[in-house]
């Protein structure tokens, strides 16, 4: 059926939520979201798409007697269609969305109640754009990974880092000496695991005096800063705050610790809230449940790109990103590295739109120098942040090994990231300071650009990890 033909089928109130002639669509008004959808039993798919425009801005499955002029004006346009590959294009008036800056208030638009419309049998969001004006009322990241890189003097390599495993079942001496281990083996960061909390075989605040006394002891022995990423998630905002503060109090120095939430099982909310009390902290979103959104075969939710150009908006330092199927979770590079290079560039092209995260015209001439300069990978918006949004950090995690760190490299393309390792570093044969070293061996390789089978043959632990890692394919 042509787009013509399924025109003719609309009641007057799906008409009311299409506009294919709508004119500059990027013209600042309109937050634009590209969905793959198909249509529910009955229904064409401009039928189906304006149910979705309807239900997800001002309306309902029927028009109302109360609408108003105004609130007309507030309605999601249908403005493209492919139907061929059931893509819908809507735009969203961005005054709908809460003006306090609210994540959690669009999504509840877009992916909200549309995912259960009898009307779809297939809804996914695919990519979005944010209009200048409407960047300007959300916080983006305050702490980045340029601010990481300077306080652990790491320019020209990943930032290196693991989670400690296993991931539960420590106490917390026993957390804190792992943490040690990966630290003076030449690692920079080590994490809390995304279920980590307040066991009462690991008492928060304990492990958070340990991980402290054994942070100290690796800086003292190896000269260098270490940071440790703390799990802040909890069951009311108090609770995580008290965990921010124990973590404030425990006298580490400011760059050596990171806020980790678990933004989507804790909520946007709960990501924001840290942005706003925390901007000297570098906030470490963890997408754990993810998938039930993300996964290319699932027909409902929304893609690794929008969460990731979401968690930027809302002020995330950096998110986990996916390994691109180079390591043991799903992905892949159309998806993984887009997304990665969303949230790091000034400005990148998305699955559909080219996102600019500029708060400036685009034809100023600052903005274009801006452009030029994070392309040629220069420090930006550093002292002139009014200009633009701040990068977010691609965090990668999921089964790598110190064997799997050039090809990620090759397919991302570039080094900045961090890099969390863990049964990649803790099943090393001789232990988890071994691992850290064959990573550090393994970085060293990439950086002299050199095979990591011809630079371990002096160096045992790299060998050994090459050995070990090559059985376990």
């Amino acid at each position: 059926m042509t787009v013509a033909q399924m025109k003719t089928k609309l009641n007057s109130h799906q008409k009311a939520y299409i506009n294919l002639k709508l004119r500059k669509p990027t013209n600042g008004e309109y937050l634009l979201c590209v969905f793959h959808l198909k249509a529910g039993k009955g229904l064409n798919l401009l039928q189906a798409a304006a149910e979705v425009a309807a239900e997800s801005s001002t309306g309902t499955n029927f028009a109302v007697q109360t609408e108003t002029d105004f609130s007309r004006e507030m309605n999601a346009l249908v403005y493209q269609v492919d139907e061929k590959k059931n893509l819908v294009w809507i735009a969203y008036p961005w005054r709908l969305f809460d003006r306090d800056g609210n994540v959690q208030n669009i999504l509840t638009y877009i992916v909200g109640n549309v995912l259960g419309m009898k009307e779809v049998s297939a809804l996914k969001l695919l990519d979005v754009w944010f209009p200048p004006a409407m960047m300007q009322q959300y916080d983006g990241p305050s702490y980045t990974l340029d601010h990481m890189r300077k306080y652990l003097d790491v320019y020209d390599r990943p930032i290196l880092g693991t989670i400690v495993k296993p991931k539960m079942g420590l106490t917390p001496a026993e957390y804190a000496e792992v943490a040690y281990d990966f630290w003076v083996g030449g690692g920079d960061f080590v994490k809390n695991d995304e279920p980590q909390a307040d066991q009462d075989f690991c008492p928060f605040e304990k492990m958070v005096a340990y991980v402290k006394k054994a942070m100290d002891k690796a800086v003292k022995e190896t000269g260098r800063k270490k940071v440790h990423s703390f799990n802040v998630s909890a069951g009311d905002f108090d609770t995580m705050l008290e965990r921010c503060e124990i973590v404030r109090k425990a006298g580490f120095e400011y760059g050596s610790y990171a806020f980790l939430i678990d933004g989507i099982t804790a909520g946007w909310m709960a990501v924001q809230t840290l942005r706003r009390h925390y901007p000297d902290v570098f906030i470490h979103f963890h997408r754990a449940s993810h998938g039930a959104y993300t996964r290319e075969e699932n027909p409902f939710g929304f893609s690794v790109l929008v969460l990731s150009k979401f968690a930027r908006l809302a002020g995330a330092s950096g998110i986990h990103t996916g390994t691109a199927g180079v390591g043991k979770m799903a992905g892949t590079p159309s998806e993984d590295i887009t997304a990665a290079k969303n949230i790091l560039r000034y400005e990148a092209k998305g699955h559909y739109f080219k996102q600019q995260w500029s708060g400036i015209p685009k034809k100023d001439k600052d903005n274009i120098a801006l452009v030029h300069a994070d392309s040629a990978h220069h420090l930006i918006l550093d002292d002139d942040d009014w200009r633009g949004m701040k990068k977010c950090c691609p965090i990668i995690s999921g089964g790598l090994n110190p064997t799997l760190l050039k090809p990620f490299i090759d397919v991302m393309g570039g080094i900045d990231f961090i890099t969390t390792m863990g049964a990649g570093c803790h099943a090393h044969p001789d232990g988890t300071q071994s691992g850290a070293v064959a990573l550090v061996q393994a970085c060293e390789a990439y950086v002299q650009g050199m095979d990591i089978k011809k630079y371990s043959k002096d160096k045992p632990e790299l060998a050994k990890a090459i050995k070990f890692f090559g059985k376990k394919k």
